[in-house]
């Protein structure tokens, strides 16, 4: 039977005995979990199925697959996913690291996670995006030049999107990395400042780029929605010249999506972390899901009355977006919290190296701390971090097979803190007994 399975399967990660059991667990999840999938709408402040069932988000980002992220390197210094390439390339040299990246992506997120993570009781998965993935780098400055729509994304976007399809889940596609940066920090992998809404180039292919998704999915039901831009114009920018721009570039790019995609709900992050929907006037269009990130924070009312206030004024969904990273306790009551006025969520993020805050904690191989110490250095150099290049090159290997799902700690008392996998209470129990459950 499947349930008792993943029951002693998740409970086998706390321990090394029942780490056979794994392959098995995969190919039954597998199985017959596909399902036909309706376009998800809007309907006031909820999000409705085509039977007019409400349909609650219960999501989980897959960060760090697409968009690498420092921190989920235990990298100190090299944190965006141009200076982690950088070192990865001065570890092993450029034709290795571009054979690291190519099983990276193969390994990080494969169907078996995906396949676990419908079974656990997600309904959502919200895939981070890095363009670069998907176009090619202009040869001109020109903010007319044509744009290539070249890239490995679309085949790994095509698989995961089949992969959640299949296994009855629906997709957020969420645009972490804009051309030009919408940031200014490390996760936009751009320069330091948010050049999409300086430069006109960016801007202009930020959205091409949606309007080729729009093309490519827009027959897709399994994609929930298009979230334009992640996190826009950090608190350490000129706030009060950028954010006037936000809510025009949303327009620009919805209207030009709804050209193709006419019906796909378009998710609008607020600025300032995620965190300021106060840029927004009335919703000038239908189907428009507003979207805020939080962490660490209160866990009262008034940790999110500002966002109910803006839901019931403009009768539209606000969705939990990001939340996580601190512990069980605060994520079972940061989501009844949510739960309880009428917003579902996603949380951050499935997977990460050696991590008690994840559901997935990837065990680092035999040598991480010298790859770790040279991610410290100013200017890194093998020698001092007493690496050899082939010794590096064994490292990272390991590393690629410790991603994989057969080998990750899955944490049950992370899943049954978001009200998931009711099976799994003996395992929590278990995973509190030894001190790791809070």
């Amino acid at each position: 039977m499947r349930i008792p399975r993943l029951l002693l399967v998740l409970a086998g990660f706390l321990g090394a005995l029942m780490s056979p059991l794994l392959p098995a667990f995969a190919q039954d999840l597998g199985q017959g979990l596909g399902r036909d999938l309706g376009l998800i709408q809007t309907r006031g402040r909820d999000l409705v199925t085509p039977n007019g069932e409400v349909f609650l988000v219960k999501g989980i980002g897959l960060g760090n697959w697409l968009v690498p992220e420092g921190y989920m390197f235990k990298f100190k210094k090299a944190r965006s996913p141009r200076e982690i390439e950088r070192l990865i390339e001065l570890a092993i040299g450029k034709e290795d690291a571009g054979r690291f990246w190519e099983r990276f992506r193969e390994n990080y997120v494969g169907e078996e996670d995906v396949a676990f993570l419908a079974r656990a009781g997600f309904n959502t998965l919200r895939l981070p995006l890095h363009y670069k993935l998907f176009m090619t780098e202009p040869t001109t400055t020109r903010a007319d030049a044509p744009v290539n729509f070249e890239g490995p994304g679309w085949a790994l976007l095509d698989r995961f999107v089949g992969w959640s399809r299949k296994h009855g889940l629906r997709v957020i596609l969420d645009l972490h990395a804009a051309p030009g940066g919408q940031t200014g920090i490390n996760h936009d992998d751009g320069t330091g400042f948010p050049l999409m809404f300086y430069v006109r180039r960016d801007w202009q292919r930020t959205i091409e780029l949606w309007k080729e998704i729009a093309r490519r999915y827009r027959d897709e039901p399994a994609i929930l929605a298009y979230e334009l831009l992640n996190e826009p114009i950090s608190t350490y920018h000129d706030e009060d010249l950028l954010n006037p721009l936000l809510e025009p570039f949303y327009r620009e790019a919805t209207a030009a999506i709804r050209a193709i995609d006419p019906k796909r709900i378009i998710i609008l992050a607020g600025a300032q972390w995620d965190q300021n929907l106060r840029v927004f006037g009335p919703p000038f269009a239908e189907n428009l899901v507003y979207v805020y990130h939080q962490f660490w924070s209160s866990t009262r009312q008034d940790a999110v009355q500002e966002y109910v206030n803006f839901s019931l004024r403009n009768n539209v969904p606000v969705l939990l977006g990001e939340a996580g990273e601190f512990n069980n306790r605060w994520n079972h009551e940061y989501r009844l919290l949510n739960e309880r006025n009428r917003m579902g969520w996603s949380y951050w993020t499935y997977k990460n190296l050696a991590s008690p805050t994840t559901i997935a904690s990837i065990r680092p191989p035999a040598g991480w701390d010298k790859i770790m110490a040279l991610a410290a250095m100013a200017d890194p150099d093998l020698e001092k971090a007493g690496l050899t290049r082939s010794e590096a090159q064994g490292i990272l290997d390991a590393y690629l097979e410790a991603i994989r799902f057969r080998d990750v700690e899955i944490r049950p008392c992370y899943l049954r803190s978001l009200g998931l996998a009711p099976d799994l209470e003996e395992a929590c129990a278990a995973q509190k007994r030894a001190g790791t459950g809070d």
